[in-house]
């Protein structure tokens, strides 16, 4: 495997000979797919293992468009897992061999760099860069990567037109027939609804979110979109349905947690906060401020304070005032 230390080496190098300048490159279409496949399956550690292998072959073989997207989606890997730095090495090389008259390459780099600069807080910034690249797909009959700069301006955009890029794209996805993009569009946009305080369309997002994302495999999207559900029945006041979804919830994240599935920790958090909630507004303070106890703990052991400080802050502060 190739380590970061290298990389500098490897870019002067594939500068050096002109990749995908002359002879025979070797289609590298079939591994792309698989290491993709293996990313959307959350596998974030095994996918960059994958993209790192291929970015090697594709350097050998002199294939200019393979390597660029498997270092975007290299970098990309290590984003998921909050190891930035590590990403902007490969987002750099990436860059250094992207060229917007090779389409594929040149969308899958814009769509790593306005991932980076929605991580890093500049949200006007990746906004420019996914209208951009909406753009661009667009004109080049590109739909599933318009979907994909749609569904990012849904959320880097400014407030008063998230709604509608959102619309925008559920609509090209539906009309392309691409599925797999509804579930996580149905979702964003059920989100939107609900920090704008619109609970009974948020609700209504979200069961089509949910929808979707029970025809995948994955567990981990089905077992969030039932907990998102619940909670926004909490929020409507509908404390007996919310608490039978949210007790569902939180046993399936104890299973898959026993199972070693390493995501599901922040699950059985999230639900049994929300179950000290639901307590909460029936005034059982006690088992409340049990429940919440044993969940910051979970949020904790998640990581909660590095990728949610804002969140984590406002739990300890609300369980702080039960005590």
């Amino acid at each position: 495997m190739m380590r970061t230390a290298g990389i500098s080496i490897l870019a002067a190098a594939l500068a050096a000979m002109g990749a995908g300048c002359g002879g025979e490159t070797e289609s590298f279409d079939a591994r792309l797919a698989e290491a993709d496949a293996t990313f959307r399956g959350r596998d974030y550690a095994g996918a960059g293992e994958m993209f790192e292998s291929i970015s090697e072959d594709a350097f050998a073989a002199g294939d200019t468009t393979a390597y660029v997207q498997a270092c975007a989606m290299r970098a990309r890997s290590h984003l998921a897992v909050n190891k930035k730095e590590e990403g902007r090495e490969w987002l750099a090389l990436a860059a250094d061999h992207a060229d917007a008259a090779d389409p594929i390459a040149w969308t899958s780099y814009l769509g790593a760099r306005g991932r980076f600069e929605w991580q890093d807080g500049d949200l006007e910034t990746a906004t420019a860069t996914f209208r951009g690249m909406f753009d661009y797909c667009q004109e080049r009959d590109m739909w599933e990567k318009a979907v994909d700069a749609a569904h990012m301006v849904a959320l880097t955009g400014p407030a008063e037109e998230r709604y509608d890029w959102g619309l925008r794209g559920i609509d090209m996805a539906e009309r392309g027939g691409m599925e797999g993009w509804l579930g996580p569009l149905w979702n964003n946009l059920g989100w939107e609804y609900h920090d704008a305080g619109r609970y009974e369309e948020s609700l209504e997002a979200l069961e089509k979110a949910r929808e979707y994302h029970y025809k995948g495999g994955n567990d981990i999207p089905k077992l969030i979109a039932d907990y998102s559900v619940a909670h926004v029945e909490r929020m409507l006041g509908r404390l007996d349905e919310s608490e039978a979804g949210m007790r569902a919830v939180h046993e399936w994240a104890e299973s898959l947690h026993a199972d070693g599935e390493g995501e599901a920790i922040e699950w059985l958090g999230m639900s049994r906060w929300e179950l000290g909630e639901i307590a909460l507004a029936r005034g059982e303070r006690e088992t409340a401020l049990e429940l919440m106890t044993a969940a910051l703990g979970e949020l904790e052991s998640a990581g909660m304070p590095s990728w949610d400080p804002e969140g984590w802050k406002k739990k300890s502060e609300t369980l702080a005032g039960l005590r």
